[in-house]
């Protein structure tokens, strides 16, 4: 597992999610961004241990639940959508 340090654009680090690859962590941020599809928002992860920043595009959308869900889940569900823009270096 890795760990990726979400930050805005003034560097300040907010929370930490984890995933094996960097767009596994971009959709657990998103799942708690307030992007849309028509305006989505831009995420920025920052994998520990490295230089590297993931910049991602990001937004949710509420959609209808699969027909084989739990008991427990609602019909409408909100399903987090990435897209990769670029790698920036660290300085």
């Amino acid at each position: 597992m890795r760990n990726f340090v979400l930050r805005d654009e003034d560097g300040n680090e907010h929370g930490v999610f984890t995933g094996k690859q960097p767009r596994q962590a971009a959709l657990k941020a998103a799942n708690r961004s307030e992007g849309t599809k028509s305006k989505p928002e831009t995420i920025r992860l920052r994998e520990r241990g490295t230089k590297k920043m993931h910049v991602f595009k990001a937004w949710k959308q509420v959609v209808k639940a699969p027909e084989n869900r739990p008991a427990w889940m609602p019909e409408k569900i909100s399903k987090p959508f990435v897209k990769k823009e670029k790698i920036e270096t660290i300085e």
